[in-house]
């Protein structure tokens, strides 16, 4: 798989039915491995392993409702009281964070209402702070780590 702009880690791999799979700690199973799933699986291993947001507090495309039809998203980290803290879309290395992909995050963060928005197709990484009372955002130029609120 291509290299990319996040840290490496260990991972499993193996071979089932002529496809490749590999060992999602999340899902605690063996998945397909697309080029999506290897920018989500990266995006969970910095998390976890370099800004310290527990692996128990994240979940994978968990599904939503937005406008009455079912969507999922890729990856969402909540914080101690289950409030989500952490939206993320991951899109394979070959597709381009543009404009378009970052509505459609920003969209379903409307049902779910993250304060961090995360968009990233592995090599280039864009991350937002967002005020749903004041209606702005604030770029930042990296992910904060996890903090635990008191």
């Amino acid at each position: 798989m291509q290299a990319l702009n996040l840290p490496p880690f260990d991972y499993k791999v193996t071979n089932s039915g002529g496809n490749i799979l590999i060992w999602d700690v999340l899902r605690r199973k063996h998945v397909v491995l697309t080029p999506e799933e290897w920018v989500r699986q990266h995006v969970v291993h910095y998390l976890t392993g370099h800004l310290g947001y527990p692996l128990g507090l994240l979940s994978l495309e968990r599904g939503h409702a937005y406008n009455q039809r079912r969507k999922r998203t890729d990856l969402c980290a909540y914080d101690a009281h289950g409030k989500p803290l952490l939206l993320v879309e991951c899109k394979a290395p070959s597709v381009p964070i543009t404009a378009a992909v970052a509505m459609q995050a920003a969209t379903y963060n409307q049902t779910i209402g993250a304060p961090l928005l995360l968009l990233t197709n592995g090599l280039e990484h864009y991350c937002w702070r967002v005020d749903f009372e004041q209606r702005t955002n604030e770029r930042l130029s990296e992910v904060p780590p996890y903090v635990v609120a008191g």
